[in-house]
């Protein structure tokens, strides 16, 4: 069994806005090292747990902890959560009350260095959160165009040397390993940037990393087929780690939550489109000064939360 170590981020404030009561249905659509749920299933007793992962080493980890909380129904699929109404129609439910998606990279992964995706440690260029994805890593540095390179670097990881490092990659080329790849981008940045922007690679391998895993396609398709399957009164609470994501939750809540949708333009509603979502975070719920301080990886955390109308 491959040993997980896993800090829940901002565990306090999704457990309250998760408005959890005994005898729902709950989804932790990335339930990981089940430190939410964990939390949870305490707080659901007679209900339903559904607990969605697509890395099949945190569906295994996650079933030896939650198996042995009595009480309650709890479900496994290994799967991407972007799967969640199939999901939830293969299981026979219809309607859920309460739905979590944490949507950072998990401590076991970054810390497992034969995945790939730590530039502090050497392994195959990798990436991939489900193990039988085909994309890796190492396509998308060794085989893409240099425009889709560059392109990805530059939107997906906001690196302003974004062609610098392109063109020092494609010079290293073919790159194999974590280190390497870190090693081009390094050559292609000025010897200050630690300074202004942290680790030289860090915006680039998270670029890839969603790249490979198609992060970004998947948050608003899950955002909107998950609202569809709460009950009235129930909540969605999504927790994103960097911008990019943090705009695409908040611009489909925003969304959810309006009547209408038409162009400024049109003085008179044509869309017929009605809100069935309340957001209740006005302004992203971020981890506290303490939190940041024992778990570093939280301090980027964002957690917004919605109720279904």
């Amino acid at each position: 069994m491959t040993i997980f170590h896993h800090v829940p981020v901002l565990l306090k404030e999704v457990i309250e806005g998760l408005n959890l009561k005994n005898g729902k249905t709950v989804v932790d659509a990335t339930v990981g090292g089940a430190g939410h749920s964990g939390e949870i299933a305490k707080r659901i007793t007679g209900g339903t747990l559904v607990c969605i992962d697509k890395d099949q080493a945190a569906i295994e980890h996650s079933q030896s902890i939650l198996n042995e909380v009595g009480g309650l129904d709890i479900k496994f699929a290994h799967s991407d959560f972007v799967q969640i109404a199939k999901v939830l129609a293969n299981l026979g439910i219809e309607k859920v009350d309460a739905i979590l998606a944490d949507l950072g990279l998990s401590s076991h992964q970054i810390d497992t260095s034969e995945r790939g995706f730590s530039y502090m440690t050497d392994a195959p260029l990798d990436m991939r959160m489900n193990r039988d994805a085909e994309l890796t890593a190492y396509h998308v540095v060794n085989m893409y165009p240099s425009e889709k390179l560059l392109c990805l670097i530059r939107d997906f990881g906001e690196e302003r040397y974004a062609r610098r490092i392109t063109e020092s990659i494609i010079a290293a080329r073919p790159i194999k390993t974590t280190l390497a790849l870190a090693d081009a981008i390094k050559a292609a940045v000025p010897g200050n940037y630690y300074k202004t922007g942290g680790h030289p690679a860090k915006r680039t391998f998270q670029a890839i990393r969603i790249e490979v895993n198609n992060e970004l396609g998947s948050i608003e398709k899950f955002i909107r087929d998950g609202v569809e399957r709460l009950n009235k009164g129930g909540r969605i609470a999504i927790i994103s780690f960097h911008s990019l994501e943090d705009r695409i939750v908040k611009q489909t809540f925003k969304q959810l939550a309006t009547n209408c949708i038409c162009p400024p333009r049109i003085p008179v509603c044509i869309c017929g489109h009605k809100a069935t979502l309340k957001i209740l975070t006005k302004k992203p719920i971020e981890p506290t000064e303490a939190e940041s301080k024992t778990n570093p990886r939280s301090h980027s955390a964002k957690l917004r939360v919605a109720e279904r109308i």
